[in-house]
C-alpha cells in the first residue's frame, strides 16, 4: 500500500490543479486520471493543523486510509485520489468518514457495481 501513496509536493498539486474536486460535509477529494500507472489508484492524505493537535490528525488519517483500503478493491483503476479533511472530522467515528468516503466516490463516479458490492 505504501507505495499506491502520493508522497511529493509536486504530485499534489498536479492533483489539486488538474483534478476534478468533489465535496461533502467532512472530505474533499479531488480526483486526477493518472495516464502512466493506468492499473493502480494512489492516494494522498491531507489533514490541516485546523483539524486539531497531532493526535487528532493522526486519527483522522489513519481512518481515511483504513476506509480507502477497504473499498479500494470497488474502485476503477488508473487514477491519483487526494483526500482533505475538513475540521468537522475531529471527533468523528469511523462509519462517519466510512459514509462520506463512500459518498463522494459516488459523486466522482468510480465505484464499479456488481452483485458483491451494491451499497
Amino acid at each position: 500500500m505504501k507505495e499506491n501513496r502520493i508522497r511529493k509536493n509536486a504530485e499534489f498539486r498536479r492533483v489539486y490543479r488538474k483534478g476534478k474536486s468533489f465535496s461533502n460535509r467532512l472530505l474533499v477529494l479531488y480526483v486526477y486520471k493518472n495516464y502512466i500507472l493506468k492499473d493502480i489508484n494512489r492516494i494522498g492524505i491531507s489533514v490541516s493543523k485546523k483539524v486539531g493537535k497531532s493526535v487528532v490528525r493522526s486519527r483522522v488519517k489513519r481512518l481515511i486510509g483504513e476506509s480507502y483500503r477497504l473499498n479500494s478493491s470497488n474502485l476503477k483503476k488508473g487514477h491519483d485520489f487526494v483526500i482533505i479533511a475538513r475540521t468537522a472530522c475531529n471527533g468523528k467515528r469511523y462509519s462517519d468518514i466510512e459514509d462520506s468516503i463512500k459518498n463522494l466516490f459516488n459523486k466522482a463516479g468510480l465505484v464499479i457495481y456488481d452483485e458483491k458490492n451494491i451499497t
